[in-house]
């Protein structure tokens, strides 16, 4: 090879690495921008399953108390019209943050929220009827307590899911 030569693809390679430097340099940058993307995306779905798994079970802890406090009053006597409307609103918030859930959770959260669901829903379900002096046969306030009761271990179950898919470890 002749210096001529080496001189000649020396240019050529210069003037290459010239033309390319920018474009792989933009190439480098729309892969880090897109990885910048997916990662924030992606931050962005856990806060909204976080949010929804802290509504959700908050929801669902506040609609049991509130049943079992109603069941209380009703077994004493005294409930009242307020205490209606608090467990009416409990139910609503209850049914509301599932609903969210529903559209960023997997299904394994929601299967364990339905088997809390169909606890409180029947225990609700009770109340009403205690309530209103249409109470089935055997239907009593402290049998209904006793049922409320099946809620706990499944709303620590659920609890668990949840933590286990934040990765949340004890």
């Amino acid at each position: 090879m002749t210096a001529a030569m080496t001189a000649m693809i020396t240019a050529v390679v210069g003037v290459l690495g010239t033309l390319l430097a920018p474009v792989l340099a933009q190439r480098h940058s729309d892969r880090q921008r897109l990885q910048e993307a997916g990662q924030a995306e992606r931050r962005r779905l856990f806060e909204a399953r976080r949010d929804a798994y802290t509504a959700m079970n908050r929801a669902s802890r506040q609609f049991h108390t509130l049943l079992k406090d109603a069941l209380h009053r009703v077994r004493d006597g005294v409930y009242a019209g307020q205490d209606r409307e608090q467990l009416e609103d409990a139910r609503r918030d209850y049914r509301d943050r599932y609903a969210e859930a529903q559209m960023v959770v997997p299904e394994r959260i929601l299967d364990a929220s339905r088997a809390v669901n169909e606890v409180l829903a029947r225990i609700d379900a009770v109340v009403k009827r205690l309530d209103r002096g249409l109470a089935r046969e055997a239907e009593s306030a402290e049998g209904a307590l006793r049922d409320l009761k099946e809620a706990e271990p499944l709303l620590t179950a659920m609890r668990r899911l949840m933590r286990a898919d934040l990765g949340v470890e004890d």
